[in-house]
């Protein structure tokens, strides 16, 4: 059964809703209709805002009529039909919304005296006051028109509130407290009176900002005057001084804080303005992005309201809408939060002069991540702290030439690029490395296309924007690579210089140019000593050494095509020079000691390591790995920087030092150490990559001299080195977070874990370059090599070992199948076959340790074999396994033998020094020396290369297999 509360709603709603119908047809619509298209801002604007009006008006009335059917199909069936059914109850915040959409487009024509303006545009209205009566009871003749539109469109809504709330109130007596609509009844009247306070409100701003209007002349009012402001509060009305800003009056809107002072008018946005206490009970602080100043009033009162009101302001304006609770003296501010988003101009003298800055704030700073344009077409996207970049960004800045952008996605600190950053220039030169103070600072590359005018690269070391120290540079036109020391900018110090053609020189430079004396080597190993040109061009005083010995000193020059010439001695009675002096002479061993060279790349690491590891320098002190920013620089709009995804596997800092924690033994280490170097995104990967870069940057190309191969192996051994004492350092911090103290390391320790732990592990990331130099360094001793294995291959097994002098006993003869019409003296390829195979696995892996397994698994099986021919076990002596192992050697055919023996020496763990792997390494040395020799032994045969001879008896057969 229905209520009478229900009926008197339904009749409440049928009479709104008629009046809401006529006001539409009467008013609103003629409003529009009538009077000329308004030409002025302001009448265009008062146009736009009732027919605002006008679509709020609709609104109200759709809803109303919802809510009539409701009530009209609840009436009607009592039984079936809940009272949960009423739109006024079921969707209560939606007809919330709809009413105060109305309030506020009403309030807004209020502002502006939409109404008065309207009725001033037109005749018509002037006889209008009958059809106003019929509306409202209340339009007197002494009234304007303007302000009879004024209530009409306001009083029925009012009272049509008034009573809803009572009917609401009553109906929540009538049903009870254990109705089952009894809380949407409760709800609907609280949200209805909360409305009612609201409208009330609303409306006592909107006469009060209107009356403002009044108060100002007509330069103020047109700065001040729009729809969306409402006075909260004004100086005049409760005063109020501003320090150590001056302001003559102070006026609170509900969106902004504004101070004049004459014609001077400096707006506060409300989103941006920071309240706090003071502390005396007379004054309070506001905190703005580009200024701090204090309220002061004359009483403890005034400073209480004032400080609500603008407290309660802003946290309106941060929400983003109005609030219900109506601006009084006993409601408590509430609390503002320190951090926020928002948009800002500058506006004072600096760098951030008429920039805008969009993002996250806190206290009157930019302080998160943001974005910072300036008008030139200056864009800053990433982190601020306090108001500075800080923390990763990108910085474009555009250049003359349309469409060119110098784009900087560098780490900041305090407002400068500050660690690893990549810089892509207008001019497509490209930066990678490390800045201080917004300099380039630390190891750096920079880069140019192969197209630019003058294509270089310098990898190395950078000192406040200028090459210093140690660095590479490559200069592409004229096919060198530079390889030494640099100060300011110059070349300064000891240098090498490495030509395309294959020439070398070392000497000392200072301002860019070559001093003093120094040394050259060409490609077919002649030695110069003494001055030069620039161009390497031989002048003055020196000494040429030629490969066969021959020695010519005196002074060189060169005139205008007249080519070299010189006066001096020549010597032909010297003996040839010391292969070691001249064809494998390094450079650069002493001049550049190998500690030192790339401070640069492994300082980082350790800053890293002593800061404690921390997540927030990772990238900063180790690089990061970036997305390709040609898309940057084609709209502003695609600012931004994918340093890493989530599919990469990339841990954070807290996972990679537990992890490590729990792969400490031996086998696990290993592991762990190979998984990590291999992982671009790992500490340690990282550092390796960066290594391999400078390795590369040094050794590939024009670098690949075999002057150079000295330096480029001890490189190798101290990037071990460096590898894992920043593993150790790693270790280290992860124990301290443990509470745990890592131990101390011997030497003899450390050398057993770099050599025969890291090494291996990153010794083929460095393998191509390092085997280059040792091939081009052994390159005529591995040439006779080969020819001896090609002279030795002619031969059939066992003429091969009747050639080599091994003992016939050890013949493995049960092992040559033979066919029909077959002699043993025919079989080829079959004798020690498994030990031939075994060695040919010896350069199937880059690991030295791994390649000396090989070779004393070759030993094993040589052995193996003999003791089967002579049915009992058989330690072989020297003189047995030597001309044994040449066999295996000749038939194993290795190419560049002699590159992969020098290789394994030199890179071979220490612990193996007089065991049984030196031993063994030492035997293949022997007979890589003996197969040299075997061109010439087989030339002094009696006759061997005639008809009928030893070898000319194998080529047939050589020609049939």
């Amino acid at each position: 059964m229905c209520s009478p509360e229900e009926s008197a709603l339904l009749r409440q709603e049928e009479v709104f809703s008629a009046t809401l119908a006529r006001i539409n047809s009467l008013v609103l619509q003629p409003l529009l209709l009538t009077g000329p298209e308004p030409s002025d801002f302001q009448g265009r604007e008062c146009l736009r805002l009732l027919q605002q009006l006008h679509r709020s008006s609709q609104q109200l009335w759709e809803v109303t009529e919802q809510s009539l059917h409701s009530l009209r199909e609840r009436l009607r069936h009592p039984d079936s039909v809940g009272l949960e059914s009423l739109l006024l109850l079921r969707s209560a915040d939606h007809v919330l919304q709809v009413h105060m959409e109305y309030i506020e487009s009403y309030t807004s024509c209020v502002v502006v005296q939409a109404f008065q303006k309207a009725a001033r545009r037109s005749e018509y209205w002037r006889g209008q006051r009958k059809t106003l009566r019929q509306l409202l009871a209340s339009v007197g003749s002494e009234g304007s028109v303007g302000m009879a539109l004024g209530q009409v469109l306001c009083q029925p809504l009012a009272h049509h509130l008034q009573q809803c709330v009572l009917l609401l109130l009553s109906l929540v007596d009538t049903i009870g407290e254990h109705h089952p609509a009894q809380e949407l009844v409760v709800h609907a009247a609280t949200l209805f009176g909360n409305l009612q306070s609201f409208m009330k409100q609303a409306l006592d701003e909107a006469v009060a900002t209107q009356a403002l209007w009044h108060s100002l002349g007509s330069r103020l009012r047109d700065v001040l005057c729009t729809p969306a402001h409402r006075l909260l509060e004004d100086s005049k009305d409760m005063p109020v001084t501003v320090a150590p800003l001056r302001a003559e009056r102070v006026l609170l809107f509900d969106d902004a804080l504004v101070l004049l002072q004459g014609h001077n008018v400096r707006t506060f946005d409300l989103k941006l303005v920071w309240v706090d206490p003071g502390q005396d009970g007379y004054t309070f602080h506001l905190i703005t992005p580009e200024e701090d100043f204090s309220f002061c009033t004359k009483d403890p009162q005034s400073q209480a309201v004032w400080q609500r009101k603008v407290t309660q302001a802003v946290c309106q304006a941060l929400r983003g809408k109005k609030d219900f609770l109506v601006l009084g003296a006993g409601l408590e501010p509430p609390e503002l939060p320190s951090c926020r988003c928002g948009a800002y101009t500058f506006c004072g003298e600096g760098r951030l002069c008429q920039a805008t800055y969009e993002g996250e704030w806190c206290r009157g700073r930019p302080h998160g991540r943001g974005t910072l344009k300036w008008p030139d077409g200056r864009n800053h996207v990433g982190d601020f702290y306090q108001g500075l970049e800080h923390g990763f960004g990108i910085h474009l800045v555009p250049q003359a030439s349309e469409d060119k952008f110098d784009c900087y996605k560098c780490h900041w600190q305090e407002g400068s690029m500050n660690g690893y950053g990549i810089c892509e220039y207008s001019t497509d030169e490209v930066y990678k490395g490390y800045f201080q103070a917004g300099l380039r600072h630390g190891f750096g590359v920079l880069e140019s296309t192969p197209q630019a005018p003058q294509p270089c690269k310098y990898t190395g070391h950078w000192e406040r924007g200028q090459r210093s120290g140690y660095g590479i540079q490559e200069d592409r036109d004229r096919g060198e690579r530079f390889i030494g020391m640099w100060q300011a900018d110059q070349r300064h110090g000891p240098g090498v210089v490495v030509t395309q053609a294959g020439v070398c020189y070392q000497g000392i430079f200072q301002v860019d140019k070559i001093v003093g004396s120094g040394i050259l080597l060409s490609e077919d190993d002649s030695l110069y000593e003494g001055t030069f040109t620039r161009d390497l061009t031989l002048m003055g005083k020196g000494k040429i050494t030629f490969p066969n010995g021959f020695t010519l000193e005196g002074s060189f020059g060169s005139g205008i095509e007249r080519g070299l010439q010189m006066q001096g001695m020549l010597d032909t009675a010297a003996f040839p020079p010391e292969p070691n002096s001249t064809c494998k002479r390094q450079l650069g061993l002493g001049a550049f000691p190998v500690e030192s060279r790339w401070q640069g790349v492994y300082s980082p690491f350790r800053d890293f390591v002593r800061a404690g590891c921390p997540g927030d320098l990772q990238e900063a002190l180790l690089g990061f790995h970036v997305q390709s920013s040609r898309e940057l620089r084609k709209s502003q709009e695609y600012l931004c920087c994918e340093r890493t995804h989530p599919e990469d596997g990339a841990s954070s800092i807290e996972d990679i030092l537990e992890e490590l924690l729990q792969h400490q033994e031996p086998r696990a280490l290993q592991q762990y150490l190979g998984k990590a170097l291999s992982n671009s995104l790992h500490p340690l990967g990282k550092l390796l990559r960066t290594l391999m870069l400078t390795f590369q940057a040094t050794y590939s190309g024009v670098g690949a001299n075999k002057h150079l191969q000295g330096m480029a192996q001890e490189e190798v051994k101290q990037h071990a080195q460096e590898l894992w004492a920043s593993y150790r350092g790693l270790l280290q911090v992860a124990l301290q977070q443990k509470g745990q103290v890592l131990e101390d390391e011997d030497v003899e320790t450390r050398d057993l874990q770099v050599h025969g732990l890291v090494l291996p592990l990153m010794l083929p990331s460095f393998h191509p370059e390092l085997f280059t130099l040792y091939l081009l360094l052994h390159e005529k001793e591995d040439s006779l090599y080969s020819q001896g294995i090609t002279n030795l291959s002619l031969f059939p097994d066992i003429k091969l070992l009747e050639f080599l002098e091994v003992q016939k006993h050890l013949w493995p003869l049960k092992d040559l199948t033979l066919t029909t019409n077959q002699r043993y003296s025919l079989v080829r390829d079959k004798c020690f076959l498994s030990a031939t195979e075994c060695l040919q696995k010896i350069i199937t892996t880059m690991d030295p340790r791994e390649k000396l397994e090989v070779l004393e698994k070759t030993y094993g099986e040589i052995e193996a074999t003999v003791s089967r021919v002579l049915g009992r076990e058989y330690k072989l002596p020297m003189d047995d396994l030597l001309p044994l192992l040449i066999y295996v050697a000749a038939r194993a055919q290795i190419q560049h033998l002699g590159a992969e023996i020098h290789l394994i020496r030199d890179m071979m763990d220490p612990i193996h020094t007089g065991g049984l792997y030196d031993f063994l390494l030492t035997a293949l040395e022997s007979c890589y020396e003996h197969i040299q020799k075997e061109d010439m032994r087989l030339h002094h045969l009696p006759g061997c290369w005639e008809p009928g001879g030893l070898v000319a008896q194998a080529l047939p057969y050589r020609q049939q297999n």
